[in-house]
C-alpha cells in the first residue's frame, strides 16, 4: 500500500467519522423541541467524562436518555440494512435485492406479534427476543427452501418471496384472530418501524452487531468484486464461493434480524442506499460497503428527525419516512439507469 493511498483512506475515514458525529449531534439537537448543540456537547461531556457542566436536568435527560440513544440506534440500523442490501445485491446479482428479500423482516414481525398477542414464551420472552426468534426461523426456512430448490441466486430470491408471503400471512392471521383494538394499533405502529422505545441497553447490542457485521462484509470486499462476474468466474479467481456466500448471507441475516427485533420493519434503506452510494464511489466493494454504511446511518438519522418534526405533536413511524423519501429516490435511479442505456 503506497503512502498516498494510506493518506487517502485515512482522510476518507476521518470524513466519514465527522459525518457520523455531526449526524448524531443533529439527531440529538433537533426534534419536537430544539436543543442547542452546546447543551448536547455539555451533556455528552458530563455523562462520558464527568465534566462539571451546568446543564438543565430535563434537557440532559432528553438528550442522553432519549435522543442520543435513539440517534445511535438509527445509525446502527441504517448501517446494517444498507450494508446488507449492498452485499445481497452483489451476491444475488440482482439490483432489487435487499434484506427483506430473505423473509427476515416478515419472520421477525410474526415472532413479535406472537409474543405480544398470543403470549408466546409465557412472559419469559420480550418483544425483541420474539422478533429475533421469528427472524432466525424465517431465515432457516428460506435457506432450506433455497437449498432444496437448487441453491442458486434465483432459488434464494424465490424462496425469500415465498417465506415473506407465508410469515406476512401468519402475522395478519394472528392480529385478526386474537389482537384487541389497542394491540392491533400498537402492532401496526411497530410494523412500520418504531424507535420510540429505544433504551441504552438496546444500543449496546445494536451498535456492536452493526459494526461487527459490517467488518465481516468489508473483509470480503475483494471476493464480492469477483462475484460481479458470476460464481464461476469468482471460483476461477480462487474465491471459495460456497464459504463466502454462506458467511455473507449469515452476516446480512444476523444484522437484519437484530435491527428488526429492536425497531421493527423499515423498508427502502437496504434497497436505495447502496444504489446511491454506487453513484458516488463506484462498484468496488472496498469503497462501496463503507460508503453504504455511512450513508445508511446518516439517512436513518435524518429520517428519524423528520419523523419527529413533520407533524407537530406527533411522531410518525420511521418506516413511513424512509418510504416517502426512498421511493422517489429509487424512481429517479430507475429512470436514470434507463436513460443511460
Amino acid at each position: 500500500m503506497t503512502p498516498a493511498l494510506i493518506l487517502r483512506r485515512a482522510g476518507a475515514g476521518a470524513l466519514a467519522l465527522a459525518l457520523l458525529i455531526l449526524a448524531v449531534a443533529a439527531g440529538a439537537a433537533l426534534g419536537e423541541t430544539a436543543i442547542p448543540l452546546s447543551t448536547v456537547a455539555a451533556t455528552v461531556a458530563q455523562k462520558l467524562w464527568g465534566a462539571a457542566t451546568s446543564v438543565d436536568a430535563i434537557d440532559a435527560g432528553i438528550v442522553w436518555n432519549y435522543r442520543i440513544a435513539r440517534a445511535l440506534m438509527a445509525a446502527a440500523c441504517g448501517m446494517a440494512l444498507a450494508v446488507s442490501g449492498a452485499v445481497l445485491q452483489s451476491l444475488l446479482r440482482n439490483p432489487l435485492a435487499d434484506p427483506y428479500l430473505l423473509g427476515i423482516s416478515a419472520g421477525a414481525s410474526t415472532g413479535a406479534v406472537s409474543v405480544a398477542v398470543l403470549g408466546l414464551g409465557g412472559g419469559a420472552l420480550s418483544l425483541t427476543s420474539g422478533a429475533l426468534a421469528g427472524a432466525l426461523l424465517a431465515f432457516a426456512l428460506v435457506a432450506f427452501l433455497a437449498w432444496r430448490a437448487g441453491r442458486g441466486a434465483a432459488s434464494v430470491i424465490l424462496a425469500g418471496i415465498a417465506g415473506s408471503q407465508l410469515f406476512n400471512a401468519l402475522t395478519s392471521f394472528v392480529v385478526a384472530k386474537a389482537a384487541t383494538a389497542d394491540q392491533a394499533r400498537g402492532i401496526l405502529f411497530w410494523l412500520l418501524g418504531n424507535l420510540s422505545g429505544t433504551r441504552w441497553p438496546d444500543v449496546t447490542v445494536a451498535v456492536p452487531a452493526a459494526l461487527i457485521g459490517t467488518a465481516v462484509c468489508v473483509a470480503h470486499a475483494r471476493a464480492l468484486d469477483a462475484f460481479a462476474f458470476g460464481t464461476d468466474s469468482a471460483a476461477s479467481l480462487g474465491v471459495p464461493v460456497r464459504r463466502v456466500q454462506v458467511t455473507l448471507v449469515l452476516a446480512a441475516a444476523a444484522m437484519t434480524a437484530v435491527m428488526v427485533g429492536f425497531v421493527g420493519s423499515i423498508g427502502f434503506v437496504g434497497l436505495v442506499v447502496p444504489h446511491v452510494a454506487r453513484m458516488f464511489v463506484g462498484v468496488r466493494h472496498g469503497a462501496l460497503l463503507p460508503a453504504s454504511a455511512v450513508a445508511g446511518a446518516v439517512f436513518m438519522i435524518a429520517a428519524d428527525v423528520l419523523s419527529r418534526v413533520v407533524v407537530q405533536g406527533q411522531v410518525l413511524p420511521i418506516g413511513v419516512m424512509t418510504a416517502l423519501v426512498g421511493a422517489p429516490i429509487f424512481a429517479v435511479i430507475l429512470v436514470h439507469r434507463r436513460i443511460d442505456r
